[in-house]
């Protein structure tokens, strides 16, 4: 069978669900992380939509909703840790499930371990294309040839550096900065994720089923220097940013400087004119990174099962695989990658007025989805009503 052998640069949320339709697929699929295990940072996520669909075709969604977490709404508070806004997130989430990252990350890589091989603590050093396949070489396994290299290695994609130029091109910075880090004993009611905001900065605690963490947001221009392997150099860059700051802010420097397991990267997009080029191709973050605030494990997860659909439909024809996955799953994108912007505003106001604003939005939510559920019922009697009238 032609194309067959795949290597997966990532073992993200993409790479391994993508490893796993590929299995399921007749494909013998290889997946190659940096990391010497599953990465254990980052917010808690969210699988909805089509990747729900995802997780029932591959039988974990009860694993999912095990692990699902507690929160049911998102309050503001002031320096004084007092409620000065709240989004209640139950009622918006209907099918969606929030977890924690690494259980998501760890129940896909389970999934696909027993049919896909994994290598960890390497990653590609280099790819040569031809009419054949691909040679690939490692910082530390002995060269291999694969038929089809795919890049789901993240914002920061080696595999995209190497077949489609330097990060600078096609990476854009949304003009935030983001960070995570665990924290414990700090008795959060396990419902609620507590945001404090200064002008142009955020910080979220999320109690994430007894595994919390601290998340900050800040607003700043992008920096060509910047590191995103340098821990020393994200520390200094978090304290700097929050001086002066209220709430639990000074208490949560404090640990920053003792924390191991912090992630640090800047909020940014990736824009590409296309995802493939000959035998390698970008799925998730390194092709669409859409930020932060826009669905990137439920986008990883129905990517790799479009990209899976699309090379099972033509084994021998990767180029008109590529092809129909980017043009189906680029529908899914864009909209996400548009919607940015106003997340950023909800999020991190960049002065007191935007802040008390958005406060006050808040405070009258639920009576708009009051008036929202009245109209609805009302458009349901009148649609009745109709279906009941005598035709004439």
């Amino acid at each position: 069978m032609t194309n067959r052998a795949v290597l997966i640069s990532g073992a993200g949320i993409a790479g391994p669900t993508l490893a796993y339709w590929l299995a399921r697929h007749g494909f013998q699929p290889t997946v190659v992380e940096r990391g010497q295990g599953l990465r254990s940072s980052g917010s808690p996520v969210d699988v909805r939509g089509p990747a729900i669909s995802v997780a029932e075709h591959m039988g974990i969604t009860p694993r999912l909703r095990a692990a699902r977490t507690e929160v049911t709404e998102l309050n503001f508070v002031d320096d004084s840790g007092c409620q000065v806004g709240r989004i209640p997130t139950q009622a918006r989430r209907g099918d969606s499930v929030e977890l924690p990252r690494f259980d998501l990350a760890t129940i896909l890589f389970e999934a696909a371990r027993e049919e896909a091989e994994f290598l960890f603590g390497d990653s590609i050093a280099t790819l040569h294309q031809d009419a054949g396949g691909v040679d690939v070489t490692f910082e530390q396994a002995p060269p291999r040839r694969f038929d089809l290299v795919i890049g789901a290695d993240g914002l920061h994609s080696r595999t995209r550096q190497l077949t489609f130029g330097p990060e600078g091109t096609y990476v854009r910075h949304m003009g935030v900065w983001v960070a995570t880090m665990p924290v414990d004993n700090l008795n959060l009611d396990r419902h609620k994720v507590l945001l404090h905001n200064s002008p142009g900065r955020a910080v979220a605690l999320h109690p994430c089923r007894g595994k919390a963490t601290a998340a900050f947001m800040y607003r700043g221009p992008g920096d060509a220097s910047f590191d995103h392997r340098n821990t020393a150099d994200h520390k200094r860059r978090l304290v700097d940013a929050y001086s002066g700051a209220g709430w639990r802010v000074p208490e949560l420097l404090q640990r920053i400087r003792k924390v191991d397991d912090l992630y640090f990267d800047s909020v940014s997009q990736v824009r590409l004119d296309r995802w493939s080029t000959r035998r390698v191709a970008l799925l998730g973050d390194a092709a669409s990174c859409v930020s932060l605030f826009g669905d990137g494990s439920t986008l990883a997860m129905a990517g790799a099962s479009t990209l899976a659909q699309a090379l099972a439909a033509t084994p021998a024809d990767y180029e008109t695989a590529f092809h129909r996955y980017e043009r189906d799953h680029r529908h899914l994108v864009a909209p996400k990658q548009r919607a940015v912007r106003q997340a950023t505003a909800l999020l991190i106001p960049a002065g007191r007025f935007g802040i008390a604003a958005r406060n006050a939005t808040t405070r009258l939510w639920p009576f708009a989805s009051g008036i929202r559920l009245i109209h609805q019922g009302l458009r349901r009697r009148r649609a009745a009503s109709a279906d009941q009238e005598p035709s004439k």
